[in-house]
């Protein structure tokens, strides 16, 4: 929709892959409807995904003893957090939805994207308790989580060896977007890409176009348990 703002973490080393076709769809469709479309190409970026003391500049709030989380909010209250931290937290700010493109790893997202979770949305900026899950600071924000299996679809079913994809979603969509109070749309699932013909891939991608065209009318998901674990 026209002077939407949408901010894609795309998290994969080939931009030859289907995650890279997904990501391009995805700018290629998004901006078409006149969206204004940014990228964090987070493995072209170098993006450092390990939270640490380089994280904050100037003096530490307690200087004794480390403490990643209460240093990086009193960071973010006085303006401290480095450069790559303020630049994404802007994206995030100016973000109405937030795509998240990844391929599955082990379950959960690359290490890359899990860092970017952890340093970017920190507490005061996207979460400050009691301000968490519906009443989270980023609640007027939409997410998206599209990303790639390696397992078949019959696998990540209900009754398949992996369990139903819905329970890996858990702690990605809840535990960090409904968690900074996010609202969140239905995943966009491509099941073991690498095993199918060129043809089903084309597919995969035709799919994601269309849905994408229609994506600003979808309604976020039910937040509760019961949509994980039914």
């Amino acid at each position: 929709m026209a002077g939407r703002k949408v901010l894609i973490v795309y998290a994969h080393q080939e931009p030859k892959s289907l995650n890279g076709s997904l990501k391009r769809v995805a700018v290629e469709e998004l901006s078409k409807q006149g969206c204004s479309v940014t990228v964090s190409d987070l493995y072209a970026m170098h993006f450092e995904p390990r939270a640490t003391r380089n994280d904050i500049v100037g003096c530490l709030h307690n200087s004794e003893e480390f403490n990643y989380g209460v240093e990086a909010w009193e960071a973010y209250k006085r303006g401290g957090l480095s450069n790559d931290l303020i630049e994404e937290q802007k994206k995030v700010q100016e973000a109405d939805l937030m795509i998240f493109q990844f391929p599955l790893y082990w379950f959960s997202m690359p290490a890359i994207m899990k860092g970017w979770m952890d340093r970017v949305l920190v507490q005061g900026f996207a979460h400050e308790f009691p301000n968490c899950y519906d009443s989270g600071l980023l609640k007027n924000k939409l997410a998206l989580f599209s990303f790639t299996t390696g397992g078949s679809k019959e696998m990540y079913a209900k009754g398949g060896i992996s369990g139903d994809i819905r329970y890996l979603l858990w702690p990605m969509q809840h535990g960090i977007m409904h968690f900074c109070g996010v609202k969140v749309l239905a995943p966009h699932v491509c099941f073991a890409p690498e095993y199918v013909s060129e043809e089903k891939r084309k597919e995969m991608l035709i799919a994601w176009a269309q849905r994408l065209k229609t994506l600003w009318k979808e309604e976020p998901i039910n937040c509760s348990p019961e949509w994980y674990f039914k």
